[in-house]
């Protein structure tokens, strides 16, 4: 994981690379398969009196369900980050600032990680923008062809069909 010797940081930045496994169960979402480790890199620097500054950007290769056909769709997965760190015990906390505990001398950095790689997931994938889907009776994938089901109709209709 991730870690930072704040010691060193109060001398310059420091440039941070790193890898999590593609099994590692900080990355787990369900529906979402990481075909590539996630290659974290950045720098971290200081920001000014208990205050630090993290670039970063994540990167992998996701594979997910198109939300249509269930068929699994790869996706690259590229973000950039730029999150505060603040010490102290009246830091404020909100999006992308994170509170350093008191007297913390190695920041560990694997849950801004986790949470922003979570955050940067996206929900929906679709496996091409007309994708068809799945048949609602039989289930089948439209994008493959007819499913062979009689079309439906409204019974509502049936007295119009009637007098034609």
């Amino acid at each position: 994981m991730l870690r930072i010797a704040l010691s060193e940081v109060r001398s310059g930045a420091v440039e941070t690379a790193g890898e999590i496994a593609p099994d590692d169960a900080i990355l787990a979402i369900p529906g979402v398969r990481l075909l590539e480790p996630l290659t974290v890199t950045g720098r971290f620097s200081s920001a000014g009196g208990e205050k630090y500054y993290w670039k970063a950007a994540l990167s992998t290769v996701l594979r997910i369900e198109c939300r249509r056909c269930l068929e699994p769709v790869d996706v690259p997965l590229r973000q950039s980050l730029g999150l505060v760190f603040s010490a102290g015990d009246d830091a404020p906390e909100g999006d992308g600032v994170y509170v350093i505990p008191t007297r913390t001398q190695l920041l560990d950095l694997t849950e801004a990680i986790r949470e922003e790689f979570h955050l940067a997931v996206p929900r929906f994938v679709e496996c091409r923008p007309d994708c068809r889907g799945l048949c609602s009776r039989c289930g089948a994938n439209l994008n493959n062809g007819p499913c062979g089901c009689e079309p439906s109709t409204d019974p509502r209709w049936d007295a119009l069909r009637a007098h034609r």
